[in-house]
């Protein structure tokens, strides 16, 4: 291996050896977890007007329309008083009418996802205020901070997302069902996608009323929205370039400062160990793995 080697926009092999995931056990206090939880970097600049519409896909355009109209209604006051707990008077806030949530019934590839975020973005509320993740993501949540503290966390916010609401888990749907409840009594404005039902998969139907069915008393909180359309990367997007042979990466870890390298396996036997919750934090300060 020559020492002058380095890959593009990387700086020559570095004298020290890469760092490992394997050896670090990270510790991610509460607030930390609950202030990561906004639309990933890839989607931080989508917006509205970045979404572009099929022209023969009306529903796409209609979906644009009526989401933007939602997050513009989430821009008064919140429902426990523009997000403040009331600590005098037992008078119950009055729920908002009409829908508190929409759901985002689709096939792949039509962008959901960039729509979830662009609602995110749009919705006029301090990012402190509205909360983004997936499924999984949020069970993580209530199996690190608790349930009651996660209702607690949570129910100061104007809107949660959720991205792949996962259909084919009744556990984990029951007990996000039951958080979802207590949040929309907190005035919440709810927003989710969600992957089809196994069974389903390849068949091209779109899993609303899945969605409704498993959610059971949070239906009549949420408005169905279909988006119709082709997966997007069947649009001529170029092929996928060639993976890195096992000697290019490792080269590639040497040769790129702060860099981590593993074997798969023996990482994946550490991932076992790490709460998912943490997953993040394992990468704190790398600059490539």
């Amino acid at each position: 291996m020559s020492s002058s080697t380095a890959f593009p926009g990387q700086s020559p092999l570095a004298e020290t050896a890469p760092l490992s995931l394997r050896a670090r056990e990270p510790h991610v206090p509460a607030d930390r977890l609950v202030a990561e939880m906004v639309p990933p970097p890839r989607f931080d600049s989508v917006r509205f007007d970045t979404y572009v519409p099929d022209p023969n896909q009306p529903s796409q355009s209609e979906a644009v329309t009526v989401l933007a109209g939602f997050a513009a209604g989430l821009g008064g006051a919140h429902a426990t008083g523009s997000g403040r707990r009331k600590w005098f008077g037992s008078k119950k806030p009055a729920a908002p009418a009409g829908p508190r949530g929409v759901y985002l019934d689709g096939g792949y590839g039509v962008g959901k996802t960039h729509l979830l975020a662009s609602l995110w973005h749009a919705t006029p509320a301090e990012p402190s205020l509205k909360a983004f993740g997936t499924f999984v993501e949020l069970t993580n949540l209530v199996g690190a901070l608790g349930f009651q503290q996660t209702v607690r966390t949570l129910s100061g916010h104007r809107l949660l997302c959720i991205d792949e609401f996962e259909l084919d888990d009744p556990g984990d749907t029951v007990l996000v069902s039951s958080l979802l409840s207590r949040l929309v009594e907190s005035g919440v404005a709810l927003a989710a996608t969600s992957n089809t039902l196994p069974g389903k998969l390849g068949e091209g139907r779109f899993a609303a009323a899945d969605f409704l069915r498993e959610i059971q008393g949070l239906s009549a909180h949420f408005r169905p929205l279909r988006i119709d359309g082709e997966d997007y990367r069947h649009r001529g997007l170029p092929e996928a370039p060639p993976p890195y042979s096992d000697e290019q990466v490792t080269r590639a870890a040497y040769a790129t400062a702060g860099a981590s390298l593993d074997d798969f396996p023996g990482l994946l036997d550490h991932l076992a160990k790490v709460h998912p919750s943490r997953y993040g934090a394992l990468t704190d300060e790398l600059g490539a793995v």
